[in-house]
């Protein structure tokens, strides 16, 4: 009986329009941020910051920008780890370069170099699309694999072959504690979101999704095909290219072109996959299941008795996986944030059956 919309009356187009128009939503999500904010921080253990909660939101801020390409404008895309790792090697440049320069300049440089490689892959979108679409961003994923492997450059000729992140200073503030580093990645998440959120509900997202849904439409009403896949890469891909850069400066501080692999765009295809084409929550929910999923493959057969091989649970992770993706594409294709829509509508109706 809480979970309604009797007595609620919108008298203007700005109530009407916005974001969340239900009353008990917006206090949830007053509440939850609240909480992530204010509480988190001083509960939470390193362990649950470093291990779980900034992986977590750095994942779900890469998916969220899959999601902007897949889900909304339906080009699918198999180079999401070599876009995340053009931010985070672009930043890594700038950053040496200028050492005084602040983080936050460096890694949206790192987002707009992500976003320019985008566009120029993104071209053979205006001609193909599908699994054309798929085989050719999975050639840029190859290509930038091998250019950050094979060109020292990037790393500024460094006798192991990795990149090593300068210190977290942002004006005058270290960001050194792992708790620090989670405020730094939540900020980041929740203002993307938002961002992305009102962009899917403007002039963008309406002329990404009448391409996703009948391209051929979307032109004979005036949308332009170009404009709205080249603009659906470039966003895509700044946001992959941002979270890329945290990836790098901020949860691991030292890595490798492995860190960014094929293996990781799998990885954020599925949690676009299993949170839910097309969704902003759906992002951050499948982000939560694919990073909490191993973990408790992991922990669970120990606790019960059943201790398991590392390479064991490795398999199990990944035939887990392949089989939710088959679950929930013939049970319910759009994941999980269409659960949590369903529940909400059950919520709302009860207890009417209809």
């Amino acid at each position: 009986m809480i979970y309604r919309e009797a007595g609620t009356f919108r008298t203007t187009y700005r109530a009407d329009q916005a974001i969340f128009p239900i009353p008990q939503d917006r206090v949830f999500i007053w509440g939850l941020l609240a909480f992530a904010f204010l509480v988190v921080p001083f509960i939470a253990s390193d362990y649950l910051f470093l291990a779980i909660l900034i992986p977590f939101l750095i994942l779900a801020l890469a998916a969220l920008g899959l999601n902007l390409l897949v889900g909304y404008c339906g080009q699918i895309s198999l180079g999401t780890g070599g876009f995340m790792a053009v931010g985070a090697y672009s930043a890594y440049k700038l950053a040496t370069f200028v050492p005084e320069l602040n983080l936050i300049i460096v890694w949206l440089f790192g987002g707009l170099c992500a976003a320019g490689i985008g566009i120029l892959f993104g071209v053979p979108s205006l001609r193909i699309k599908g699994f054309y679409l798929a085989v050719a961003t999975l050639a840029a994923q190859f290509f930038l694999d091998w250019m950050f492997i094979r060109v020292q450059w990037w790393t500024n000729y460094s006798p192991s072959g990795s990149a090593n992140a300068p210190r977290l200073i942002l004006f005058g503030w270290h960001a050194d504690r792992p708790f620090e580093k989670y405020l730094l990645a939540l900020s980041f998440a929740v203002l993307f979101a938002l961002i992305a959120k009102n962009l899917v509900r403007g002039r963008f997202g309406r002329s990404w999704m009448a391409i996703r849904d009948m391209d051929i439409a979307a032109e004979i009403i005036g949308i332009r095909p170009m404009n709205a896949k080249l603009s659906a890469f470039a966003v895509s891909s700044f946001v992959c290219g941002i979270a890329g850069a945290l990836w790098a400066f901020v949860y691991l501080q030292s890595w490798e072109p492995l860190a960014f692999d094929i293996n990781r765009s799998f990885q954020l295809l599925f949690m676009v996959i299993i949170g839910g084409l097309g969704s902003i929550l759906g992002s951050f929910l499948g982000a939560a299941f694919i990073v909490m999923l191993p973990i408790f493959l992991n922990q669970v057969p120990a606790a019960l008795g059943v201790p398991l091989a590392t390479d064991t649970v490795s398999h199990l992770e990944f035939m887990t996986f392949g089989a939710l993706i088959i679950f929930f594409l013939i049970v319910e294709p759009h994941g999980l944030a269409r659960l949590w829509a369903i529940g909400k509508e059950k919520l709302r109706l009860w207890p009417f059956p209809h």
